[in-house]
């Protein structure tokens, strides 16, 4: 006998006894398609682009600037390329490209987001692919099996994403120094630098895992006076959290394509003094 609190079931989807009995797919007009076909645009560009510089292992410093998908550089192998300072972390037995010890972090983050899983879901997996339009799958089973379940990592990524931003921002007050490494100078990349750390910083900043530690869990918010004010400034950064990632994803790709038209010899730095 059915007492009412038993959970839905998995496996019936849209098409299911209990549901409407619509044939059409949906009754939408509209462009629908549009969004979710921009965000798989964007977001494949970004994919195509980041796979080929991080397996590149080529052109990604000139003196001060360090690409932000190398940087900290910890294999032994940026040294001996001669492409710059590095913590030399690693040995020798680390052969490949440096940049696949650094991107796991940041795009572990990224990946396990709350808004980019709501873009990739609907753009790639079409879970849905928009409002009132139904998912093509026969079941669902949410985030709680294999692989989804690993979204869950979401709060520990924003951990080391704060220690990405923080390097990011020492490689943005480095930017400030000429070719010999003598502070007092400025050019184009301290800029791009200088903005894309920006970004990331209210990125990060806007996470809804960052709203979660400064503010979560308190019974109180009177008691707290200054994890209010951290909660309440999270807060507003989240509500722009949307346009910060998109924001923040093509500042880093930038900044990175920055570093290796300098290195590549496509044109000097311009200095502003």
């Amino acid at each position: 006998m059915a007492t009412g609190t038993e959970p839905p079931s998995l496996g019936t989807g849209v098409r299911g006894a209990g549901r409407a009995a619509i044939a059409a797919r949906h009754l939408r007009t509209d462009r629908w398609w549009l969004a979710p076909a921009a965000t798989a645009a964007g977001l494949f560009l970004f994919v195509v682009y980041s796979t080929w510089r991080a397996f590149a292992d080529s052109h990604y410093y000139a003196a001060p600037y360090v690409s932000p998908f190398y940087s900290p550089c910890l294999a032994d192998n940026c040294l001996t390329m001669r492409q710059g300072p590095n913590w030399e972390l690693f040995g020798t037995w680390w052969g490949i490209s440096p940049a696949l010890l650094i991107l796991v972090f940041p795009l572990g983050f990224r990946m396990t987001c709350y808004y980019y899983r709501k873009a990739y879901y609907r753009s790639f997996w079409a879970s849905p692919p928009a409002c009132a339009v139904a998912e093509p799958h026969a079941a669902y089973s949410g985030e709680t099996r294999f692989p989804l379940i690993l979204q869950n990592l979401h709060r520990y990524f924003f951990y080391a994403a704060l220690l990405v931003a923080g390097i990011l921002t020492y490689d943005a007050v480095l930017s400030f120094r000429d070719e010999d490494y003598a502070w007092g100078h400025m050019g184009l990349g301290s800029v791009i630098f200088v903005v894309n750390v920006a970004l990331i910083w209210a990125y990060t900043l806007s996470c809804h895992s960052c709203r979660h530690v400064v503010g979560g869990r308190l019974r109180h918010f009177s008691k707290h006076p200054v994890r209010y004010r951290l909660w309440g400034w999270a807060g507003r950064l989240n509500h722009r959290h949307m346009q910060l990632a998109w924001a923040s994803l093509i500042s880093v790709a930038a900044a990175d394509f920055y570093v290796y038209l300098l290195a590549s010899g496509a044109f000097a730095d311009p200095r502003f003094f």
